[in-house]
């Protein structure tokens, strides 16, 4: 814990808060995109799998 030898002023409290809540707003901001991205995420995922298991069944001659 830090201890300051002298208090902070007003200007610099409303700066902390400022930088604290666009900090949370960034975080929520990265949070949404990355929720509504999941699926396609999946998706490509999935076929990406699908395509190398056909390309080693091709390669390998397991028909």
């Amino acid at each position: 814990m830090v201890v300051w030898s002298y208090p902070p002023t007003a200007r610099q409290m409303a700066v902390t808060g400022g930088v604290f809540v666009v900090g949370a707003l960034l975080f929520g901001a990265g949070a949404y995109l990355s929720f509504i991205n999941v699926a396609p995420q999946q998706a490509r995922a999935k076929e990406r799998g699908q395509a190398i298991r056909n390309y080693l069944r091709k390669r390998l001659g397991d028909d």
